[in-house]
């Protein structure tokens, strides 16, 4: 397995991100977890063993309790999730579910998926570890995110050095994401994407919430030549040049990608087998049918 990802430099990073949370910087964890929480609540079902998977804060698992939709969570995550009981935890980096098989009948992943260095075998332990007919909600960031922060930096090294290093993850595009649910197993997957646009006075302002966050780059090929200051001052030129709104203030994109797959059971709804079709598309629409040259 390739890592692409250092996962002991992201455990660092959320460790000083728990350790010094500024007010309002979770602003990214909490409209996620706005938007997951709205998804399950037009679900028909109260779920009884639920786990958050790697979500980093307990924002989405307050939210959805919050609407009696599920019992207490359960937790899995690189760091110890902050307010939550150490007896509900379990510790792993975001390449491991450590769960039993059938053993959740919901679970909730947000904003994880896009540091694991094999996402395919994650999504398969996932399913693995649901009941027959639990469900799986996932958000993850797509292609498109920071998409202004990584042409800035790129266009602004390349420009005062003569060559470029990636300075912001790649993304998945959310073709990539269905596949991979159809891939691990899912039954009735569903992929949807949601595009947030914040506004900032300057991209220095961009990188401090990154930071405190703990979402900034953890590439394994990054370069470890640190940025210097000629390189971001360009760069936030370049950002203000080609990013910002008629008011000064810079957009700082986010595509959220959101998921969501059952673990197959004999009593989901399935497609029909072509052909056995009983009422013609040319008679619901009012229209005559029309043969099409060969």
């Amino acid at each position: 397995m390739d890592q692409i990802f250092d996962h002991d430099l992201l455990r660092r990073r959320r460790l000083r991100a728990l350790a010094g949370l500024e007010a309002g910087a979770d602003f990214l964890v909490r409209r996620v977890a706005e938007d997951m929480t709205d998804r399950l609540a037009v679900v028909e079902r109260h779920f009884e063993y639920p786990v958050l998977v790697h979500g980093g804060l307990s924002h989405t698992a307050d939210q959805m309790r919050a609407i009696g939709k599920t019992a207490d969570f359960k937790y899995v995550d690189l760091c110890p999730v902050p307010g939550v009981d150490a007896s509900r935890q379990a510790l792993a980096e975001p390449d491991y579910v450590p769960l039993e098989p059938a053993s959740a009948d919901l679970l909730v992943s947000p904003l994880a998926l896009h540091v694991t260095n094999d996402t395919p075998g994650v999504l398969v332990q996932l399913r693995r570890s649901l009941k027959p007919d639990g469900l799986l909600l996932a958000a993850s960031p797509g292609a498109g995110t920071l998409g202004e922060l990584r042409e800035s930096l790129l266009a602004a090294e390349s420009e005062l050095t003569g060559g470029a290093n990636a300075r912001v993850h790649p993304f998945a595009d959310i073709r990539d994401y269905g596949a991979l649910l159809q891939r691990a197993g899912f039954a009735l997957p569903v992929v949807d994407i949601d595009e947030i646009v914040v506004r900032y006075a300057d991209m220095f302002a961009l990188l401090r919430d990154l930071r405190a966050m703990g979402m900034t780059s953890v590439l394994n090929g990054r370069s470890r030549k640190p940025l210097n200051r000629q390189i971001f001052l360009r760069a936030a030129e370049i950002y203000a040049e080609r990013f910002s709104d008629p008011d000064g203030r810079i957009r700082a994109s986010f595509s959220i990608i959101h998921l969501s797959g059952w673990a197959p059971h004999e009593n989901q709804q399935k497609p029909l087998k072509p052909g056995s079709a009983t009422t013609r598309l040319a008679d619901a629409l009012k229209t005559p049918e029309r043969k099409l040259p060969r």
